[in-house]
């Protein structure tokens, strides 16, 4: 068995439906279930006995101390995290808490049960850190993408917490000698998310039709991962990443953001077009975030080189995929938006004034 933090969230629900289709091996699912966090998406494991899900919070010690003695998890995923850029604007402290603070707590009871290991169990246990490529900061327009060995130069709370994560899981491996993995993704798209973030907030406003927010003059530059790709990735660094070592994981798909809002009105027009004309006509550009990040970009090629790991999807193929899953999953979209989502559009994007 094998401990995942966060996997009620996008990418952890992801990789624990991935992960159970893929290898059969059970998961211990430790989430918070705050927003973000819905167990809707891990329907169809309902009635697995594979999946055991646990409310709970990465912060709370005396939970994961009884946790980690009663399954013996051989493995830690560790992705529970607050993620949003924007909430972390508007409220850093959860992020420090979470991010942070939760990630030390985390560490500790997992230095704690490793050391309790037989020498075997203790020499294969991995615990695997997922991480950002935020940390790095913001790239010029001919600078080349991020490697591994880029410093650290984060811009928001929320990038400066997770670069405070990735400092801890590498200090607990150096000075305690547990056995850890990071890897720093992109930006990740897919099924099951949460409809705040650009990809899945374009889709639902667009067949909503109310305006698309477009950041600045939409000329942010992100490179974009097909959240199944990155589930992939982390099956291999877990299973055959060198301890200690940072891996990134990108998907060499690097897009402006009114490029992307683009690409989904053209699929819109095509899978559920509108008689009023293109949901392109909806595109609203509204005044930048503080400290916007004009451009990331991620070098893969340690990835393929010393694992063997590259995308399988491109990004033509995995927005195309991406817009028939919500179109598709209609109801999961309605449950999820609750009043708190609504709230959160609210307070992030009516109060800008359109530019």
């Amino acid at each position: 068995m094998i401990l995942v933090t966060g996997g009620a969230g996008f990418i952890g629900a992801n990789f624990v439906l991935d992960w159970i289709g893929a290898t059969g091996e059970p998961v211990l699912n430790l989430d918070a279930l705050t927003y973000a966090g819905n167990l809707e998406s891990l329907a169809s494991l309902a009635n697995d006995e594979r999946h055991v899900f646990v409310k709970g919070d990465i912060g709370d010690r005396p939970l994961l101390d009884r946790l980690l003695a009663e399954y013996r998890p051989r493995a830690v995923v560790h992705f529970a995290a607050e993620s949003h850029v924007d909430r972390s604007i508007h409220g850093p402290g959860a992020f420090v808490r979470t991010n942070v603070e939760g990630t030390f707590t985390l560490l500790e009871a997992t230095r704690a049960h490793w050391a309790t290991l037989p020498a075997q169990e203790k020499q294969s246990f991995r615990f695997h850190h997922v991480s950002t490529d935020e940390v790095y900061g913001s790239l010029g327009p001919g600078d080349p993408p991020f490697t591994e060995k880029n410093t650290y130069e984060p811009n928001s709370p929320y990038s400066a917490s997770k670069a405070a994560s990735d400092h801890l899981v590498r200090a607990w491996h150096h000075t305690y000698g547990l056995p850890v993995l990071t890897t720093n993704c992109s930006n990740n798209y897919g099924p099951y998310h949460f409809p705040e973030k650009l990809i899945p907030l374009m889709i639902v406003n667009a067949l909503a039709g109310k305006p698309l927010p477009v950041y600045g003059d939409g000329q942010q530059v992100r490179d974009w991962l097909y959240v199944k790709d990155h589930c992939a990735a982390i099956r291999e660094v877990l299973a055959r990443g060198k301890v200690g070592e940072t891996y990134n994981v990108g998907g060499w798909n690097e897009k402006p953001n009114i490029e992307i809002v683009k690409t989904i009105c053209r699929l819109l027009d095509e899978m559920r077009p509108d008689s009023a004309g293109s949901y392109a006509r909806f595109i609203t550009y509204v005044t930048d975030r503080p400290g916007h990040d004009r451009r990331y970009a991620i070098d893969a090629r340690k990835l393929e080189r010393e694992l063997g790991w590259k995308p399988a999807e491109t990004f033509e193929t995995g927005i195309r995929k991406t817009v028939r899953w919500y179109l598709d999953n209609a109801d999961w979209v309605a449950h999820v938006q609750s009043g708190a989502y609504r709230d959160w559009v609210a307070t992030n994007y009516t109060d800008r004034s359109a530019s």
